[in-house]
């Protein structure tokens, strides 16, 4: 029998086996399992932080109250046989559940992604790091695991879904953590991601899939306003032809060129707001203070975490953004000549920064122009200055000095993460007036918030442009766009906003492809 126990109040310390034989009035040998489902911190007091779960208790007999339930299953996917093959371009989380549905249906997709390997790709980042060029093929937005694979690795989403349960299970299938199915902010980490996309891209190609690695689309070909194939490019620069009726397109926010490819063939695409801002960096023991009060540093909490958000006096929306945890700021650059920066953490969360984005509205209005893709010229222009300043060491300034208005010459105690190193100066010249704005109101509103924030030797590196698209790529309730046969998904085509809805859009592109495909 299996009761569910929901809502329990539970200390830090505290034993699970022995709460659940407690709350059922029986003996712990009475107890065959316990499976949490559900697990949170309670930090709204500061002198009694704890946990709240529910969960699944397996027992050895009936007990006369509880909740029985019964082992939950997911129905398998259910096998289609389709008129071609069908295309998936781009392997980033969306890309990799769309091929991977469409590889367990038996469609065995053909996959066209324009970086490299996970594992080699990990190579390529280091190297830009460690000083090296950029390689615009191979580094934190491009290759397999998209964006998301130099990350905190954060499952949290605010999407309703019934395949929200497959992608946490398909995870920790694939390497992930156990508590990823249960906790309330589940996250992975980098240097998990990593192990969990390869096993995922292994299951897609036992399954009967193929992919082309460093293959980019720089084409499409139709007849009579529906899909007939894909152009892309290799290594070697020799283009191909790949016949297909039907491609799911997932290539990400920063697929600059290939929304100029879309432009030009006459696939409709709108200006999208998006964000514009800079990575806070704090010592991770001021935020544990904050936020846990006297249980800072207990084992069972880990690295404390936060999200902040706040409506400007103009109207404008100022928040923190995939907040790292034990994290380093991280150069996230994509195009040579421009700087970008992002965040990541490893599962144990155990550097000694904290980060996170501190975006601002951009509006559509912001662009100076509305054509669709004014917005990816916007963001590149302030990407461009950042370089201008100090190459790829990105600006940096303390936010003591930022509020002031005035250039900073170091660092104090919080010393920045970000590599291959940051240029010191006032951080107002490589972004808009009012995202400066809106941040220094943003900072002393979150001060209020998050004792601390606005520490004055906290830095501030930036800049950040790459939280989501600048492009929307307009679809139908078939999920098609206005070419008959494509399929625009995830973030990089506007339906998206982090690695659990990327997947899920994918999972739900990839269903409605074969509805439409089957013979």
């Amino acid at each position: 029998m299996i009761y569910r126990i929901t809502n329990v109040k539970i200390a830090l310390d505290a034993d699970v086996r022995a709460t659940a034989a407690r709350m059922l009035k029986l003996a712990q040998s009475d107890i065959l399992d316990v499976h949490i489902r559900k697990k949170s911190v309670d930090a709204r007091d500061k002198a009694d932080v704890h946990f709240v779960i529910s969960m699944d208790v397996e027992t050895k007999r009936r007990v006369p109250f509880g909740q029985l339930v019964e082992a939950e299953e997911f129905a398998p996917i259910e096998k289609v046989a389709l008129r071609a093959r069908p295309v998936v371009v781009g392997l980033g989380p969306a890309g990799l559940f769309a091929a991977l549905t469409l590889a367990e249906a038996g469609a065995c997709p053909i996959v066209v992604e324009r970086g490299r390997r996970v594992e080699d790709r990990k190579r390529d980042v280091s190297a830009f790091w460690a000083g090296g060029d950029l390689d615009e093929t191979s580094n934190v937005q491009f290759g397999e695991g998209g964006a998301g694979a130099f990350s905190d690795g954060k499952l949290t989403t605010g999407i309703k879904s019934e395949h929200i349960g497959r992608v946490l299970r398909t995870l920790h299938e694939c390497g992930a953590p156990e508590d990823i199915l249960y906790m309330a902010k589940p996250h992975i980490g980098t240097d998990k991601l990593t192990v969990v996309v390869r096993n995922i891209r292994e299951r897609i190609l036992s399954l009967g899939g193929e992919i082309f690695f460093e293959h980019c689309l720089t084409g499409l070909k139709s007849e009579n306003g529906s899909l007939t194939g894909v152009v892309v490019k290799n290594a070697c620069g020799e283009e191909k032809e790949i016949p297909a009726s039907a491609v799911i397109l997932a290539v990400g926010h920063s697929a600059r060129d290939t929304f100029e490819m879309l432009m030009k063939t006459g696939v409709r695409l709108e200006p999208k707001p998006f964000s514009i801002g800079a990575r806070i960096e704090h010592k991770q023991t001021l935020i544990d203070r904050s936020q846990y009060g006297q249980f800072a540093g207990h084992p069972a909490l880990g690295a404390a975490e936060y999200k902040l958000s706040a409506r400007l006096p103009d109207g404008r929306g100022i928040y923190t953004f995939c907040m790292c945890p034990g994290g380093r700021v991280i150069a996230a650059a994509s195009e040579k000549g421009g700087v970008v920066v992002n965040g990541m953490s490893e599962h144990a969360r155990a550097a000694e920064n904290a980060n996170s984005a501190l975006l601002v509205d951009v509006r559509v209005e912001d662009f100076g122009a509305d054509d669709p893709l004014a917005g990816v010229r916007f963001a590149r222009a302030w990407e461009q200055r950042a370089f201008g300043i100090g190459g790829y060491r990105a600006p940096a300034q303390l936010v003591g000095d930022f509020l002031k208005n005035k250039a900073s010459s170091g660092a104090g105690s919080v010393k920045p993460s970000y590599q291959p190193g940051v240029t010191w100066m006032n951080l107002s010249e490589c972004l808009p007036d009012f995202a400066v704005q809106g941040i220094r109101g943003g900072i002393e509103v979150f001060d209020r918030r998050l004792r601390g924030f606005a520490q004055k030797d906290a830095v501030l590196t930036g800049v950040e442009t790459r939280s989501s698209s600048p492009v929307r790529i307009p679809r139908g309730e078939s999920c098609e766009a206005s070419l008959s046969g494509l399929f625009p998904c995830g973030e990089g085509a506007g339906y998206a906003g982090g690695i659990t809805s990327a997947a899920v859009d994918g999972i739900r592109c990839a269903l409605a492809l074969m509805e439409k495909e089957k013979k």
